[in-house]
């Protein structure tokens, strides 16, 4: 019996999603360049629906057609050099999945290039980890849409599954999927900051112990913060270090890593005009949190006030904080959908923005309750410009942004930096101010430059002798 798809790379990510392909009932083939993991797959997954091959000839010889091949290897060069020792064996209509976290602009190529050669790319933005691969990821699929019908059955069946629908879609042509991918990753850097700076707020000014805050956002999610990263940083905080007996959050060096994936958001926010200010200060406090050595000489040599508030209720303090995450939270889903919008009609992908929210829902690493309320925005809005606008989003910013200024305001007053917090404030005042100074900007433009402006008065471009 012939395999209905292959999936090359078995490192953790495609030997998970391999396992569960083949545990829901599809006959999957199983190819790795180096035979160590085909063995190591072998030893730890015995499936009766999974086989393994040594030989790439016989990996795609055991394909029906047309052949739909899942790639799970490194991002970049590797991809087009498995494309490229892929292509003599293939026939005309065979269709090659790309899984990993590659560069949309790659994609684009790759889905160009292969479709002048006859052959369907497609490419799959894959969020949810180890666990979401095996048991479940949503999935973010693009190219091109015949062929995406094709190997639907099998990418719908595998992802996860959120009130009878499958968080997996067709999204767009080209590399759409791994632009959606790469934003989704930008709106997880933000989060995950705006959750610490949440933590360090709760520790460092109220004095808050490590278990108590871990009880906090407990509570938190089961409310407006509902969401997996602040469950996971719930569970974080009461994990103890067993060598040490600290708790497990003290023993971690405070650098943290990265993929590169807020870059590329940050970096696409820049070509395609879009105030992106949150992921991109999330991005700068990751490279700030490598200077750690430097960092230990300016605690020495740089003042600052007294860091603990004195006098303070406690209670009203923790309200305040969970406030000022939601707005932050809110703030910047905002700003990715905000680009999604923007990269839609500029790259002319037709994106639909409801449906990506609910592809969000279950399996990924940014799944929240609020994306419900985020898909339906879109779907009642079609013309819907920003988050901000709408009802229901609208209503929360205007209670809490109250809440925002404080928490700002005394992390500046303390020496706290909280500059995703800061950064959905000012974007939140920016975007709310129908006159701002930008008049001035164009002003000095005109007087250095002859860069003319436009009047507030008549329609065209202006200079003058200043």
């Amino acid at each position: 019996m012939m395999n209905s798809i292959g999936v090359f790379g078995l490192g953790v990510m495609g030997a998970n999603l391999a396992i569960n392909m083949a545990n829901k009932g599809e006959k999957v083939a199983v190819y790795n360049y180096t035979p160590d993991l085909i063995e190591t797959f072998q030893e730890k997954h015995l499936h009766e629906n999974a086989t393994a091959y040594y030989e790439l000839t016989r990996f795609i010889d055991s394909l029906e057609k047309p052949r739909k091949i899942f790639l799970m290897v490194t991002a970049g060069a590797v991809v087009d050099s498995v494309i490229e020792s892929l292509f003599p064996l293939l026939d005309q209509g065979d269709i090659i999945m790309d899984g990993g976290n590659s560069n949309f602009q790659d994609s684009n190529r790759r889905y160009n290039d292969l479709k002048e050669k006859g052959l369907h790319f497609i490419g799959v933005g894959v969020s949810g980890g180890e666990e979401g691969a095996l048991n479940g990821p949503s999935l973010m699929p693009s190219g091109d849409k015949e062929a995406y019908q094709q190997v639907a059955p099998i990418l719908e069946k595998i992802a996860a599954q959120v009130d009878g629908k499958a968080c997996c879609s067709y999204l767009g042509k080209e590399g759409s999927g791994h632009y959606v991918k790469m934003v989704h990753n930008g709106i997880e850097y933000a989060d995950m900051q705006l959750i610490t700076e949440a933590y360090q707020f709760l520790r460092e000014r109220l004095g808050l112990g490590v278990n108590e805050i871990a009880a906090i956002f407990a509570e938190w999610n089961k409310g407006e913060l509902e969401s997996y990263l602040m469950e996971i940083t719930a569970d974080i905080l009461t994990r103890v270090d067993e060598e040490t007996n600290q708790p497990m959050i003290d023993v971690i060096l405070d650098k943290s890593g990265q993929k590169g994936t807020g870059k590329w958001t940050s970096q696409n926010a820049l070509d395609i005009g879009v105030p992106l200010t949150i992921v991109t200060e999330s991005v700068f406090m990751r490279f700030l949190s490598n200077v750690k050595e430097e960092r230990m000489i300016a605690e020495q040599e740089l003042e600052g006030p007294a860091p603990l508030l004195e006098q303070t209720d406690k209670n009203e303090w923790i309200e305040l904080v969970r406030q000022a995450l939601v707005m932050g939270k809110i703030s910047t889903y905002a700003q990715g959908f905000y680009q999604y919008k923007q990269a839609s009609e500029q790259y002319k992908w037709d994106l639909q923005l409801d449906e990506i929210a609910l592809i969000f829902r279950g399996g990924c690493i940014i799944r929240a309750g609020i994306l419900n309320e985020i898909s339906n925005a879109f779907k009642e809005d079609k013309e819907l410009s920003n988050l901000f606008l709408s009802p229901y989003f609208k209503a929360i910013l205007n209670k809490n942004q109250a809440a925002m200024r404080k928490v700002v305001i005394k992390g500046m007053e303390t020496g706290l930096a909280l500059p995703c917090f800061n950064a959905s404030l000012v974007y939140y005042d920016g975007y709310r101010s129908g006159k701002s100074g930008a008049n001035l900007i164009q002003a000095q433009r005109d007087y250095f430059g002859a860069h003319t402006f436009e009047r507030t008065d008549k329609d065209g471009h202006f200079h003058i002798q200043w």
